[in-house]
């Protein structure tokens, strides 16, 4: 039994451990509920009479011993962990996990879409000059959108504004490369309109553009509906009402039909059923001249859609403010959202 005894001795005496997870290993082995000490304990009423008093006092300087070295290594690692700024004592805080707006969740499934039909991302400045956001898009000098009641002109210099789509991002495409191309451009806008349930002076886009020989109106149909059931489900239906827009002829509004189930729907189609997603046509032989593209051999369509309306129906969002005033309760209901 000595032997035993001087052995475990031995052992606390030469332990010397390299981080706090060895030391509590030793611990555990000796004076854990299941270790060496408490087993000897245990023990104790099996001893004889006349050997308990030696076999009490071994057990008790075993345990002294023992709890010595785990105080002074304890207090070691300790300052140790202090001294390295991390303190693994501390009680955790409760993080709130991040999440995706719900712009950004839209746009990237928009993007998605059109990347598996074949078509790139292309970007481009939001202060932009007169040529590349109205004088290349067919804009007359006379046009409403020149106007500083539509657009936040640059008061330093006239010529510049923060754009007010993103077919400027077209235009300068189309000036650096030449056909075929086949591009979306997502981005933020801009223009000098009242901020209300339905309309706001910021707000994001996404526009097409695909330049190719002989490219025509059912081209653009085929792809827009593509794209609406991709989004919208597979049973979408659409529809195409003529409409204008400088840069192409002929043009049209698309609408998908979203049905009058309830108020909101209501609300948002204005009471017809059908909510209006985006404008479209085929591009001007105006607009591919001005960027150096020769209309008599190539045609095109361009498309443009604003994702703030889309992640209203989307999401069920009655006022398009929600998307610009940070608040923390609107924003968590998007946890989760890929």
């Amino acid at each position: 039994m000595k032997l035993e005894f001087d052995a475990h001795c031995k052992e606390i005496e030469n332990f010397v451990p390299q981080n706090a997870q060895e030391l509590e290993a030793f611990r555990l082995r000796f004076l854990g509920k299941k270790g060496l000490i408490p087993a000897l304990f245990a023990a104790f009423k099996e001893v004889p009479n006349e050997e308990k008093k030696a076999y009490g006092l071994s057990i008790n300087h075993l345990k002294t011993m023992a709890e010595s070295v785990v105080e002074k290594f304890a207090a070691d690692f300790s300052t140790a962990i202090v001294q390295s700024g991390e303190d693994l004592s501390r009680p955790a805080e409760n993080f709130m996990p991040g999440a995706l707006h719900p712009i950004t969740l839209v746009r990237n499934e928009i993007v998605r879409i059109f990347e598996r039909m074949g078509f790139t991302v292309a970007e481009g400045p939001e202060m932009e000059d007169d040529w590349h956001n109205f004088s290349a898009l067919n804009f007359p000098a006379d046009h409403p959108a020149r106007d500083m009641q539509d657009t936040f002109f640059l008061s330093k210099n006239p010529d510049w504004a923060l754009r007010t789509h993103t077919s400027s991002v077209q235009v300068r495409t189309m000036e650096s490369q030449q056909p075929p191309i086949r591009i979306i451009a997502p981005g933020r806008v801009f223009r000098n309109e009242s901020i209300s349930s339905r309309s706001h002076c910021v707000f994001h886009q996404v526009e097409g553009l695909y330049i190719d020989k002989n490219v025509s109106f059912a081209d653009l149909k085929q792809t827009l509906l593509e794209f609406a059931k991709a989004f919208f489900g597979d049973k979408t239906d659409i529809r195409l009402r003529p409409s204008y827009f400088p840069f192409t002829e002929p043009s049209a509004e698309v609408d998908i039909w979203w049905g009058l189930e309830n108020e909101v729907d209501y609300r948002m189609t204005k009471g017809t059923g059908w909510l209006e997603i985006m404008g479209c046509g085929m591009v001007d032989p105006a607009v591919l001249q001005a960027s150096g593209i020769d209309p008599e051999m190539y045609s095109g369509y361009a498309f443009g859609m604003g994702i703030e309306r889309i992640a209203m129906q989307r999401f069920q969002i009655p006022d398009i403010r929600a998307f610009y005033e940070n608040d923390v309760r609107f924003l968590r209901t998007f946890q989760g959202v890929l």
